[in-house]
């Protein structure tokens, strides 16, 4: 009986220790850096997360970057887009939400893939099985960055082209949104709160 004190106190102990094994991750300089782009299209924000590995006198098509095969379309974790409203992607319809973003380059096309799966580092856990989307797009040809970047390239009302660029290449894929119909429904939800009792609503 005098010994069951000593339980909690062992659990709370462990429980700390473990805490503090978690904690011991090193914020240091990565050589691959964080980047955030966005664009609001309508009422709709896309953002793109991701970080940017340097060419540094690489190779980097079809050696540092395999044709043929899943790519981060980035560096360190997963790169990610996300969607505040449901898109089309390319044509082909697409929810709200984030989502991992891959890519298969080859020499001629390159196969965007959105997942489900946006918490994994890299591509090594990649599963088709968790895919929302795939689409095709043709890769260009694009003046030099040393470092990869995302562009959002001819804004328009309803629609931009999301655009990767790295050493002398640019893959873009086009991001449209129904506005009328989203900001009819924003509207209705808006003037279903205090806001409907404004001379302004």
């Amino acid at each position: 009986m005098r010994n069951r004190p000593l339980f909690p106190l062992a659990a709370l102990l462990l429980i700390a220790s473990f805490s503090a094994a978690q904690s011991l991750v090193l914020n240091t300089p990565r050589q691959s850096q964080h980047a955030v782009v966005s664009q609001r299209l309508g009422i709709t924000d896309i953002t793109v997360t991701y970080h940017r590995p340097l060419v540094n006198d690489r190779k980097v098509w079809g050696t540092l970057v395999p044709y043929g095969q899943v790519w981060r379309a980035g560096a360190n974790e997963n790169t990610t887009i996300y969607f505040s409203d449901p898109v089309t992607i390319e044509g082909q319809p697409l929810e709200k939400g984030t989502y991992g973003l891959f890519m298969i380059p080859t020499e001629n096309e390159w196969t965007i893939i959105f997942s489900k799966n946006y918490t994994s580092w890299g591509a090594f856990t990649y599963d088709q099985k968790e895919d929302a989307l795939r689409v095709t797009v043709k890769p260009q040809t694009s003046d030099f960055h040393n470092a990869l970047a995302y562009d959002f390239d001819q804004v328009k009302p309803d629609s931009t082209l999301v655009t990767l660029r790295w050493e002398k290449m640019a893959v873009p894929f086009k991001v449209s949104v129904d506005v009328p119909h989203l900001v009819e429904a924003s509207l209705e939800k808006q003037l279903r709160s205090l806001s409907q009792y404004t001379w302004v609503s």
